[in-house]
C-alpha cells in the first residue's frame, strides 16, 4: 500500500512530540543527582515498564519476528531464563545496593574493592555500552532506510538527533517517562499487526498452525532438548534448552544487576521493595512481550506462504517486519507502527546517553580532584555535557555496522556477552566472597575479559555460554588470588 503523506505527517508528529513534551516534563533540576537518579523518588511501576522499554530496542521489535520467520521458537528458552535472572537480581543484588547510598551499579564495587577498580568497570562498561548501543541504534535505520528510502547515516541522524534532545534537557526523569508512553506506542503498532496479519489470512490463526508445521517442520517448538554432535557442537549452538536457560539466567544477572543503563533506574526508586517490584513487573513482561514478538513472526511466515526471506528480495530476516508495514498496512496505522519502531529505539537509545554520561560523571570525573570541588549548579552542567558527547558518540558509533548481514539482536547480545561475565564475576567477589580484597578482584576481573578473548578468537562457542564462561573464570582467579596471597602472608 506504501507510506502514504497522512503516515509521514503521524511519525513527524509523533517525533516532535515525544521531543518537545520530554524536554519539559522533569520539572527543575538542581544537582546531577536530580539529573540522573530522578531524586530518587521515581514509582516502581514506572520504572518497571521502563526497564521494559529500555531494553527492547528496535532489536525486539524487528529481529525477535525475523529469528521467528527463518527458525522457531527457541529463543523463548532464554526469555525463560531472563525471567529467572530477574528474580535473583531482585534477592541478591538490590538488597546490597540499598544498604548503601549508591549512585551506580559501580559506586558499590568502590565501596568494596575501592575507587581503581570502580573506575576501571565503569571504563569497561562504557566500552561495552558504546559498540552494543550502536548496533540497536542502526537496527532503528533499517525499517527507515526501506520506507523512507533515505541512507542508513541520514536515518541513524533522524532518529539519534530528536532523542537526544528530550534526554539532554529533561535528564532521567524525561527517559523514564517518555519510556513508558513509548512502550505502549510500540506494543499497540505490533498487535495492530498482528490482527491484520490474522484477518487476511483465509483461515486465520489455523493457516499460521498449517505453515508453521508444514512440511515436517515445527516452528512452533520451544525447547531444544538436542545435544548436538559433541561438546563443542553443544556449545556452539545458541539455542539449547541449557544454554538458553543458563545464558538467560546469567546475561540477566549481568545486564540488570550490573550494567549502568538498567541498574540507574533501580536505584532511582524510592526505596529497595520499590526497586524489587519494578524489576519483577519488568520480568513478567518481557517474557510475555517476547513470546508475542515471535509469534508474530510466524504469522509472518504464514502471510507470505512460508517464502524463505532471501527469495523475498530481502537482505537478512530483520526485513521481513519492516516489508510487510510498507506494502501491507492501511495508510495510517502504517505510521502508527513505524512510530512504534522509532518508540522502542528512542526509548532505548535515551537510556544508553544518559547511563553513559552518568557513569562518566559520577564514576570517573567526579572522583577526580576538579569533579570533587564542583557545587551543585556546576555538576549539572558537567552531566548535561557528558550527555550530549556521548549522545554524539553514539549517533557516530551507529554508523560502523551499517553493512552488517547478520541478525542484528544476536549481534547485539554477543557484544554485551563479551564484557558481561568479567563484571558479572566481580561482582559476585563482592557481594559472596568476603576474603577478596582488590588486587583478587582486578586480577578476576581481568582474567575473565581474557578468558573472553580466548573463547571468541579460537573456539566456535555462541554467545549464550560466554556470560557463564567469563564469570566462572572471573571468581576461579580471584579466589586463587586470594588463597596464594593468603597463604604467602602465614608462611
Amino acid at each position: 500500500m506504501g507510506f502514504s503523506i497522512l503516515d509521514y505527517l503521524i511519525v513527524v508528529f509523533y517525533l516532535l512530540g515525544v521531543t518537545i513534551i520530554g524536554s519539559f516534563i522533569s520539572g527543575r533540576q538542581k544537582t546531577s543527582r536530580d539529573y540522573f537518579l530522578g531524586g530518587k523518588a521515581m514509582s516502581w511501576w514506572s520504572v518497571g515498564f521502563s526497564i521494559v522499554a529500555s531494553e527492547t530496542s528496535t532489536l525486539t521489535f524487528i529481529s525477535i519476528p525475523g529469528l521467528a520467520y527463518k527458525s522457531n521458537l527457541h529463543f523463548l528458552q532464554i526469555a525463560i531464563g531472563y525471567f529467572i535472572g530477574r528474580l535473583l537480581v531482585s534477592i541478591i543484588f538490590i538488597p546490597a545496593y540499598y544498604k548503601g547510598d549508591l549512585e551506580t551499579a559501580y559506586d558499590f564495587i568502590g565501596k568494596r574493592f575501592g575507587i581503581s577498580l570502580r573506575k576501571f568497570s565503569s571504563a569497561v562498561f562504557i566500552i561495552t555500552r558504546v559498540l552494543a548501543s550502536g548496533v540497536r541504534l542502526f537496527a532503528t535505520a533499517i525499517p527507515v532506510h526501506i520506507i523512507t528510502g533515505f541512507d542508513y547515516t541520514t536515518s541513524i541522524l533522524i532518529i539519534g538527533i530528536f532523542t537526544l534532545v528530550y534526554t539532554y534537557l529533561g535528564g532521567l526523569k524525561a527517559v523514564v517517562a517518555m519510556d513508558v508512553v513509548q512502550l505502549f506506542i510500540y506494543l499497540s503498532g505490533a498487535v495492530a499487526s498482528m490482527i491484520i496479519i490474522l484477518n487476511s489470512l483465509p483461515n486465520g490463526w489455523n493457516d499460521v498452525i498449517l505453515y508453521a508445521t508444514a512440511n515436517g517442520q515445527n516452528k512452533f517448538e520451544i525447547f531444544n532438548l538436542s545435544w548436538g554432535t559433541g561438546i563443542i557442537g553443544f556449545l556452539s549452538s545458541p539455542y539449547t534448552l541449557l544454554g538458553g536457560l543458563l545464558g538467560g539466567t546469567f546475561l540477566t544477572m549481568a545486564s540488570h544487576g550490573t550494567d549502568q543503563l538498567l541498574v540507574q533506574r533501580l536505584l532511582g526508586c524510592k526505596s529497595r521493595w520499590d526497586s524489587q517490584r519494578a524489576l519483577m513487573l519488568d520480568a513478567v513482561v518481557i517474557v510475555l512481550q517476547f513470546a508475542f514478538f515471535l509469534i508474530l513472526g510466524l504469522c509472518l511466515y504464514a502471510f507470505y506462504n512460508g517464502v524463505p526471506f532471501d527469495q523475498l528480495g530481502l537482505n537478512s530476516s530483520d526485513e521481513i517486519f519492516p516489508k510487510f508495514i510498507v506494502e501491507n498496512l492501511p495508510t495510517g496505522l502504517a505510521g502508527l507502527v513505524i512510530a512504534g519502531v522509532f518508540a522502542s529505539a528512542m526509548g532505548s537509545l535515551s537510556s544508553s546517553i544518559s547511563s553513559l554520561a552518568s557513569s562518566t560523571y559520577l564514576d570517573l570525573f567526579k572522583l577526580t580532584a576538579k569533579g570533587k570541588s564542583l557545587d551543585p549548579k556546576s555538576e549539572l552542567r558537567w552531566s548535561k555535557v557528558f550527555t550530549l558527547l556521548w549522545g554524539f558518540i553514539l549517533i557516530g558509533g551507529a554508523m560502523i555496522f551499517t553493512d552488517n548481514k547478520n541478525p542484528v539482536v544476536e549481534l547485539g547480545l554477543k557484544i554485551a556477552s563479551f564484557t558481561y561475565g568479567g563484571l558479572l564475576g566481580t561482582f559476585f567477589l563482592g557481594l559472596i566472597f568476603k576474603r577478596t580484597n582488590q588486587r583478587d578482584a582486578f586480577v578476576g576481573f581481568v582474567a575473565g575479559l581474557l578468558t573472553m578473548i580466548a573463547v571468541l578468537y579460537y573456539t566456535k562457542i555462541d554467545w549464550t555460554w560466554h556470560t557463564l564462561i567469563g564469570c566462572i573464570a572471573t571468581i576461579l582467579v580471584g579466589n586463587i588470588s586470594s588463597k596464594i596471597i593468603t597463604h604467602k602472608s602465614e608462611i
